[in-house]
């Protein structure tokens, strides 16, 4: 009986230190890149909305291409009435080169003010 508890106590340490070496050397890549954006349009405020007095924060994703253009948007919250202004204006925004496409998260703030 010692003997098994022993093994199995050894086989959960060894299952451990495989897990944290997994995590310290693959998980780099998890990491969202912040590329630096070298063009930013500010959206255009809506009508609609300076009427209605909203206002709030847009959340985008954003894919973009290793030139630094922006392949696509994704709104991921937001108020409808101010979410295609956001992605009207992101776009139209560049992003510095890399050598791969990422995905960047975006919020844009929304004031009538």
């Amino acid at each position: 009986m010692r003997g098994s508890l022993k093994i199995t106590l050894l086989t959960i340490v060894a299952m451990g230190l495989v897990q944290m070496q997994s995590r310290a050397f693959g998980q780099q890549d998890d990491a969202p890149v912040q590329r630096k954006i070298l063009k930013k349009v500010m959206p255009t405020y809506p009508d609609l909305a300076r009427r209605m007095s909203l206002h709030g924060v847009v959340k985008l994703e954003a894919i973009i291409a290793p030139n630094g253009n922006v392949r696509s948007t994704k709104v991921t919250g937001g108020n409808p009435v101010l979410a295609q202004a956001a992605v009207d204006a992101v776009s139209k925004w560049k992003f510095g080169i890399a050598p791969e496409e990422s995905t960047q998260l975006i919020e844009l703030r929304f004031d009538p003010r």
